[in-house]
């Protein structure tokens, strides 16, 4: 069995309004596939659900502006490979990566994204019903497969 760590994660982020749950999702996973911890590399596999967090719209209140971004969430599970990881390192160590990988897809959209390690409850209690499921990897042979099991089972 290989070592690894389990983090429940939950991933904000500011978006431009026509992006995509789908594409934000798949970024996250393929951005966690490989993290950096101090100049060593190491695998990682992320399962989870994305989904939008919009303002409500009240009565007589105008819808956002086209402009105006939207708000994503993702909530979910990481498993991090290797023995001696501890979920802070890993927490920002993912922080960095999103920031990265968020900012080279869409530009600056105004703020870091935020992550944060939580409760395992929590991801099944706050996921919304509407959430969409992050899209497996492409070449489901790229990630070790015993995280991607270990991982999934979580969910």
């Amino acid at each position: 069995m290989l070592d690894s760590l389990i983090v429940p994660l939950f991933v904000t982020t500011d978006l431009p309004r026509r992006a995509e749950l789908t594409e934000f999702g798949a970024l996250l996973a393929e951005t966690v596939r490989t993290l950096d911890h101090e100049g060593t590399g190491y695998d990682a596999f992320l399962a989870g659900k994305v989904f939008w967090l919009d303002r409500p719209v009240l009565p007589r209140q105008r819808p956002a502006a086209e402009v105006e971004p939207r708000f994503a969430g993702m909530l979910g599970y990481l498993a991090a490979s290797g023995a001696g990881h501890d979920v802070r390192d890993v927490v920002a160590d993912v922080r960095r990566a999103v920031d990265a990988a968020v900012t080279l897809r869409y530009g600056d959209v105004g703020a870091v994204p935020a992550v944060f390690a939580i409760r395992d409850r929590d991801v099944r209690e706050r996921t919304p019903e509407s959430a969409v499921p992050i899209a497996p990897p492409a070449d489901p042979r790229q990630a070790a497969a015993e995280l991607v099991s270990v991982t999934r089972s979580y969910l």
